[in-house]
């Protein structure tokens, strides 16, 4: 595998990594259409714990399958595969070195009224699998969010001292964000800096809207506004400044149920804004393969082209 300069600048700004924690980091950078590229697309499948199998699979029965996620991946040349523990190891075997894979290894789940998730995976299993990553949920703003941050501290340590990566899901939630601050500008470039601050090597956020929630925010914003704050573009570049000035890989939500277009509209701002790509999930598996395909095609091209 010959690695591109543009790959080699991304594993030059993780210092402290060892060999094995770049190669991994590398492996997903390198995979599939994009790679070479510095941009990814990754199939997320961790909606099963979060919203129940019905919820999730149903409009596209053959997704109850395990096995037909790491397929999707695979046939449209993404980057990388992200599931809880069970959906890994149900096809473990049959793919194994087809994809690079990320063991999830905290879930929440829709029974629970308590803004948390339980550990259920190990470093030790994503190994056992074959993972090159880890991720892990934190909730800013949770009641629990500093025992989050806690086991992501513990479990960081781990994986990368036996050279896996650490994909950080950080999702801000809790009794003082409402629905608009959940995805607010301010709200989701804090949520990523703390992503990064914890030792995150890719970030995943929600892509941001135009709202300032926080009252001490928005006399900064005034007095230092962020440029074309209008455009999705111009808020995907702020988060990415947010994160060591765009030294850490940063990669955006597909957001609730879309149309194609929706869906791509947003991957060019992600694109033009300077972000790495797309995790995106129920939008491409809950549609039948042949259209989600094209849908990952439409999208992967994008990040294929010219910033524009």
């Amino acid at each position: 595998m010959q690695l591109t300069p543009k790959v080699k600048e991304i594993l030059s700004w993780y210092e402290s990594d060892n060999p094995g924690t770049k190669a991994n980091l590398a492996r997903i950078l390198m995979e599939g259409r994009l790679g070479g590229t510095g941009r990814m697309v990754i199939l997320p499948v961790d909606q099963g714990f979060e919203h129940g199998p019905a919820r999730s699979f149903a409009p596209n029965p053959a997704a109850y399958d395990p096995r037909y996620h790491f397929e999707l991946a695979i046939e449209a040349g993404l980057n990388a595969y992200a599931a809880p523990l069970g959906m890994i190891e149900a096809g473990a075997a049959s793919y194994a070195g087809a994809i690079p894979t990320i063991l999830k290894v905290n879930s929440s789940n829709s029974l629970s009224t308590t803004k948390d998730q339980a550990v259920t995976g190990s470093v030790s299993d994503a190994l056992r699998l074959g993972c090159s990553a880890i991720g892990f949920t934190i909730y800013p703003s949770s009641e629990y969010q500093f025992e989050m941050m806690e086991e992501l501290r513990e479990l960081a340590e781990e994986a990368k001292s036996v050279g896996l990566a650490v994909v950080v899901w950080s999702y801000p939630r809790g009794p003082m964000l409402d629905k608009t601050g959940e995805t607010a500008l301010d709200i989701c470039a804090y949520a990523a800096h703390m992503a990064a601050l914890l030792g995150a090597h890719i970030i995943k956020v929600k892509p941001p809207t135009e709202a300032i929630f926080l009252d001490a925010a928005k006399k900064t914003y005034e007095k230092s506004p962020v440029p074309e704050i209008g455009s999705l573009s111009g808020r995907i570049a702020h988060v990415v400044q947010a994160c060591f000035g765009g030294r850490r890989l940063v990669v955006f939500s597909g957001g609730e149920a879309g149309t194609a277009d929706s869906i791509q509209d947003m991957a060019r701002g992600i694109h033009k804004g300077g972000g790495n790509g797309s995790i995106i999930g129920r939008n491409t598996f809950q549609r039948p393969k042949p259209e989600a395909l094209r849908l990952l095609a439409d999208i992967i091209d994008i990040y294929k082209s010219p910033v524009g």
